[in-house]
C-alpha cells in the first residue's frame, strides 16, 4: 500500500505546472564597421601546355622562378612569398558520344601559383606587373585584409551591444515597463568582409602601372540581449 501511495504522490508531482519565468524581453543589435585595409595578397598563376608532362613542369618551374625573382626585387621578402597551388594534369582529345576507345592523352598541362602577402599596399600594382612580365599568365585576384582585425571586432561588437540596448529602452518605454536586469547575451558571431577581389584593373599590358584601389573591410557584428523587465 505504501508503494502505491508513494508512486502516485510521484505521478501528481510530476504533473504539477512549472511557475511562470520572469517576463522577459527579447531584443537583437546589429553593427556594421569599415576599416581601411593595412594588407593584401595578390595571386598569380602560370599555365603551360606540352605533349610531354616533364617538359610542361618544367616550362611552368623556370617561368615560376622568375616571377619569384622579379617579385623579389620590387622588395616583397621571401617569407612573404607562398606555393598556393601545383597542378599537373593530362589534356584528353575529344571524344564522339558512341565511341568506345579509351580516352587519349593528347597534352598536359602544369600549373602553378603563388601568394604574395604585401604590407606596404603602395606596392601592389607593382608586385602584379613584376609577375605579369616575368611570365604569369593568369592573375587570380587581390584581397585586401587586415593584419589585426581585434580592434574592428571590439569596436564593431561594442556597437552591436548599444543597439541592442537602445532598441530595449525604447520597447520597454513603449510597453510602459523598466529594464531591470540582463539575464543572458548572445553574441551572433562577428564577421569580417574582405574587400573585393575584383578590384584589379589590370590587363596584359605594361605601359603604365597596374592601378589597383583598396576599399574598405567590413566587419559585421550581430548580439542577442534578454532583459528582465517589470511593470512601471
Amino acid at each position: 500500500m505504501k508503494t502505491l501511495v508513494y508512486a502516485l504522490s510521484f505521478l501528481v508531482f510530476q504533473q504539477l505546472p512549472s511557475p511562470p519565468g520572469p517576463p522577459v524581453l527579447l531584443v537583437t543589435g546589429t553593427a556594421q564597421v569599415l576599416a581601411a585595409p593595412d594588407q593584401a595578397t595578390v595571386r598569380l598563376g602560370i599555365v603551360r601546355q606540352s605533349p610531354n608532362a616533364q617538359t610542361a613542369q618544367e616550362q611552368v618551374n623556370a617561368v615560376a622562378q622568375e616571377i619569384l625573382t622579379s617579385i623579389r626585387r620590387v622588395g616583397i621578402p621571401d617569407q612573404q612569398i607562398q606555393t598556393s597551388r601545383l597542378i599537373l594534369s593530362p589534356v584528353y582529345a575529344p571524344r564522339t558520344p558512341d565511341s568506345r576507345d579509351a580516352p587519349k592523352i593528347v597534352a598536359y598541362n602544369a600549373t602553378n601559383s603563388v601568394a604574395v602577402r604585401i604590407d606596404n599596399l603602395s606596392l601592389v600594382g607593382a608586385v602584379i606587373d613584376a609577375g605579369l612580365k616575368a611570365g604569369a599568365n593568369q592573375l587570380e585576384g587581390v584581397q585586401f585584409g587586415l593584419r589585426n582585425d581585434l580592434p574592428a571586432r571590439e569596436q564593431a561588437l561594442k556597437e552591436a551591444v548599444n543597439e541592442a540596448r537602445s532598441k530595449a529602452e525604447v520597447m520597454a518605454g513603449a510597453l510602459n515597463v523598466n529594464l531591470v536586469e540582463v539575464l543572458e547575451a548572445i553574441e551572433g558571431g562577428v564577421s569580417i568582409v574582405p574587400a573585393s577581389e575584383g578590384v584589379v584593373a589590370g590587363r596584359l599590358a605594361f605601359a603604365a602601372e597596374t592601378p589597383v584601389s583598396p576599399g574598405q573591410i567590413q566587419v559585421n557584428a550581430n548580439i542577442t540581449i534578454r532583459y528582465r523587465i517589470s511593470p512601471k
